[in-house]
């Protein structure tokens, strides 16, 4: 396996560049202009003084290797640098958002922690709702369970996060008055009234995304479930007299399990893009937020720099979610 993961990552390398090169393209080709936001009164030439520091009027190719060296080698050391205190961050230029004139990996840093939180919580809601709403609706197909489950979940892959999100605050917070419709990301927790005041603005966001989440993978193990319930191992072990928890939660659930770590580690990238959506709709300080308000105000590295984010994460979920098949099923070998 450790030759699989080392041929797989020398093979993502490539994989990252072209995505990197289609990524600076796209995004340098849109309309934007670094002195946008600047004071009308600002001379023309000044202006162009500043297009010139920041390297906008060099051609597009040397842009990119400029963008990329900082992107990949630069920022992390700065990054490194900053968690450990070590002195290994090279002098010189940076990634710098075009509004506030700040090194984009910081603000990356800054609202990471709110991101994390709320998308992370919702997806392990959603795995804990999806894992046993897909088994007993498998184990107990077409019965009021499995319809009333089925039936849910359309409903919560089918409606967009948005509307679920006005949705849930037009009932819970207008109506009801149950919790807060927005979501305040300088509350600090320190005993447990503000614990409280933390659980109730974070509740309505992450059943949003976890609701999202739970539909989607327990109709995948539904269905994967489904299938192996008929394979003839499940007959063989309960005619040995397996207990039936024993054949459906170990045997039957492991198998089933391969085509859903699949959906659930490939998710976890579309999980932050869901979640642009859904902090704008509870207004959470998060990467979600920081990408539509550059994508509004034309601010290149920001978009850039996000955007090859997730490409990383999808890349590398894809590997380890290969690396756990053969966790999963001892069968597959990567010799």
């Amino acid at each position: 396996m450790l030759t699989y993961t080392i041929r797989r990552l020398i093979l993502a390398i490539p994989t990252l560049l072209f995505i990197s090169f289609i990524i600076f393209l796209i995004v340098k080709l849109s309309p934007s202009d670094p002195t946008a936001g600047l004071p009308l009164t600002i001379p023309p030439e000044v202006r162009e003084q500043i297009r010139e520091s920041l390297g906008v009027n060099d051609p597009v190719m040397v842009q990119y290797v400029k963008w990329l060296k900082l992107m990949v080698w630069d920022e992390p050391l700065h990054l490194i640098e900053n968690a450990t205190g070590w002195q290994i961050a090279p002098d010189g230029p940076r990634i710098i958002s075009y509004q506030t004139r700040s090194p984009v990996m910081e603000l990356i840093v800054q609202r990471m922690p709110q991101t994390l939180w709320v998308v992370g919580t919702s997806y392990i809601v959603g795995i804990l709702i999806a894992l046993p709403l897909g088994i007993i609706s498998a184990y107990r197909q077409y019965s009021v369970f499995d319809q009333v489950g089925t039936f849910i979940s359309m409903v919560g892959f089918s409606v967009p996060t948005f509307f679920t999100g006005v949705l849930f605050i037009v009932i819970f917070a207008v109506n009801l008055g149950w919790f807060p419709s927005v979501y305040d990301t300088t509350h600090v927790v320190t005993d447990w009234d503000s614990f409280v005041v933390q659980l109730k603005q974070i509740i309505m966001p992450v059943m949003v995304l976890g609701l999202f989440n739970a539909s989607q993978i327990s109709r995948y193990l539904r269905a994967s479930m489904l299938d192996n319930l008929n394979q003839d191992y499940v007959r063989t072990a309960r005619a040995k007299g397996l207990n039936e928890k024993v054949v459906v939660l170990v045997h039957v659930l492991k198998n089933s399990m391969i085509p859903v770590v699949t959906v659930i580690a490939l998710n976890v990238p579309a999980v932050f893009g869901g979640a642009i959506i859904t902090e704008q709709v509870f207004k959470v300080n998060g990467i979600g937020q920081l990408l539509i308000i550059a994508i509004q105000g034309g601010d290149v590295p920001v978009v850039q720099t996000v955007s090859f984010i997730f490409a990383v994460l999808i890349v590398l979920f894809s590997l380890i979610a290969d690396l756990l098949y053969g966790v999963l099923d001892p069968r597959i070998r990567y010799d």
